[in-house]
C-alpha cells in the first residue's frame, strides 16, 4: 500500500458512503470475543463498546467525536487507564501519510491506540489493506449502529478500489 497521503474528490464521495461489511448486534461481540481474533475497531462509540464488552482490540481508531458531537468516554476511558497513544492528523476526506504509517506501525503485534485529530471515517481502508487476513474490523455506521468486516481477498479489492479513487495530495 503506498504512503501517500491521499483525498476523496468530490465526484466520488458517495461510493465511499456505502458501507463494508455487514451489520454487527452488541450480543455477538461476547462471541467474536471468544474466538480471539485480531481486532481492529474505528470509532470512539464502538471502540468503548467493545472494551465495555472486555475485549481490548488490537488497535482502536478514535477521534474524540460521534456524529460531530464531542464523545469523551473513550477518550476518557484512554486517560483514566493511562492507555498509550499515538496522535496524528487527518482531515475530513482524507487519508494521510500519517495515519497510514501510524496504521501500518500499530499493527506489529502490541495492542495500539490511534487519536486522530480531525476525522477517522476513511482510516477503515488503510486497516482493510495492512491487517492479516481474518482480521475483524468493527466500524461504527451513524444512525444505525456497528459494522463488521473480516478482511479476505474480496473486501480488500474492494478497498483497493476506493484507494484507487483517491487523489494524491501535494
Amino acid at each position: 500500500m503506498e504512503t501517500q497521503s491521499r483525498r476523496v474528490p468530490e465526484n466520488v464521495r458517495e461510493m465511499f458512503k456505502e458501507p463494508l461489511g455487514r451489520d454487527l448486534k452488541e450480543e455477538e461481540l461476547t462471541v467474536i470475543g471468544k474466538k480471539k481474533p485480531k481486532m481492529i475497531t474505528v470509532g470512539d462509540v464502538v471502540s468503548l463498546t467493545v472494551v465495555k464488552h472486555g475485549i481490548i482490540p488490537d488497535l482502536s481508531i478514535y477521534d474524540g467525536m460521534t456524529e460531530r458531537k464531542e464523545m469523551t468516554d473513550f477518550a476518557a476511558l484512554v486517560k483514566s487507564k493511562g492507555w498509550k497513544e499515538t496522535v496524528v492528523k487527518n482531515e475530513a476526506g482524507t487519508i494521510t501519510a500519517e495515519l497510514i504509517a501510524a496504521v501500518r506501525n500499530a499493527l506489529n503485534g502490541k495492542k495500539e491506540i490511534i487519536r486522530v485529530e480531525g476525522e477517522e471515517d476513511l482510516a477503515t481502508i488503510p486497516c482493510i489493506l495492512l491487517s492479516p487476513e481474518g482480521t475483524n474490523i468493527i466500524y461504527g455506521w451513524p444512525g444505525r449502529g456497528m459494522k463488521l468486516i473480516v478482511t479476505d481477498e474480496n473486501i480488500r479489492k474492494k478497498a483497493q478500489r476506493l484507494m484507487e479513487m483517491t487523489e494524491e495530495l501535494e
